[in-house]
């Protein structure tokens, strides 16, 4: 039985920890990886993700080239957050031959914003006999796939809410911007009214992503952002907050259904929030037969989380009919510690 075959695109944050759990995992083996930063082209995998070992495989900038030559059975896109900037990469892969998994956000459920790229990307994913996914840990896990495994257990639903509540230190100077963390509130409004500072890119998915799988319907979804204003001094490597600046995005999102909200997600992000007694966590209460609370303490970690549902979900797709899906259209995502190989035959045995 053949190893199962992946290319990277992108050695950023999440692509590297791609590649590490790749690298450790039996049953499939990386063939290729892309990366625009001319730091990492021409160098070997391994110094490049800083792996204990040399792979073998040397980071090319080189991406239509590769994708087009290289033998491969999927390809994990990780280089941007929006439908229309990763379109063009998701189009020269799949026509290709190969499968796709990208951590873009707005992959994870693009059927709302861009709708004619959608129809366009299922249509070629379908003549090409592939499989597009768009997954993360949120959207792709957390706020949509959790909240619909946990439905199981009622006979019926009234409301829906979902809370995400986590810490933004770790992250770099561009999700500080975007979340405009360490801005005044003067410049938090007028970077809402720009669109420099957009919260969580995700409501727009998950929402009716967890309405299209419960068959809730609703009219519209509207979201409100505003800035968490701190009263502590809070500090990052790339950011400094003093008293009565801007700490993060206290976001929310509503599915609405005549003229009320049947499904709200709210997801409060900021830097340090424990200096303010804020504890971070996962928190999904379902109101219905019965009602149902789940609370997971600490929040899922954010980056660990993307890079194992992008690397776990690799069997899934694989073994999926061809078309453009989301999470709710796939097996249960789960962790792996046998062989890839195996688990992509099981599915493939299963989705017979």
């Amino acid at each position: 039985m053949k190893n199962i075959k992946v290319i990277l695109c992108g050695l950023g944050a999440m692509g590297s920890g791609m590649a590490r759990m790749l690298l450790e995992k039996k049953g499939v083996e990386i063939v290729a990886a892309i990366d625009s930063n001319n730091e990492k082209v021409g160098k070997d995998l391994g110094e490049v993700i800083s792996f204990n070992e040399g792979t073998g495989i040397i980071v090319t900038s080189d991406f239509k080239n590769t994708i087009k030559e290289k033998e491969a059975d999927i390809v994990l896109l990780a280089i941007d957050s929006f439908v229309r900037n990763v379109y063009p990469y998701i189009k020269t892969i799949v026509e290709s031959g190969k499968n796709c998994i990208t951590i873009a956000e707005e992959m994870a459920y693009p059927y709302i914003i861009e709708k004619e790229l959608s129809e366009e990307m299922e249509k070629i994913a379908k003549e090409n006999e592939v499989t597009i996914l768009g997954t993360g840990v949120n959207p792709g896990f957390v706020l949509d796939t959790l909240v619909v495994v946990l439905s199981a257990a009622c006979r019926r639903i009234k409301s829906i809410k979902a809370t995400r509540i986590n810490d933004l230190s770790p992250f770099g100077a561009t999700v500080m911007r975007t979340q405009g963390v360490g801005t005044t509130v003067e410049e938090f409004n007028r970077g809402l009214e720009e669109g420099t500072i957009v919260g969580h890119v995700g409501f727009q998915q998950s929402i009716p992503m967890v309405a299209k799988a419960l068959g809730i319907e609703i009219d519209e979804v509207v979201e409100t952002r505003e800035p968490i204003i701190s009263k502590t001094h809070r500090e990052t490597s790339c950011v400094i907050v003093e008293p009565g600046m801007v700490a993060g995005c206290k976001h929310i999102g509503y599915g609405m259904k005549d003229g009320k909200a049947v499904i709200t997600m709210e997801h409060p992000q900021q830097i340090h929030p424990q200096l303010e007694s804020v504890n971070t966590g996962d928190y999904i209460e379902i109101e219905g037969e019965p009602n149902l609370s789940l609370c997971i303490k600490p929040e899922t970690p954010g980056g660990i989380g993307t890079m194992a549902l992008a690397v776990n979900m690799i069997p899934q797709v694989i073994a999926s009919s061809p078309g453009l899906k989301t999470m709710v259209d796939l097996p249960l995502p789960h962790a792996i510690e046998n062989s890839f190989q195996e688990q992509v035959e099981y599915y493939k045995n299963l989705l017979k």
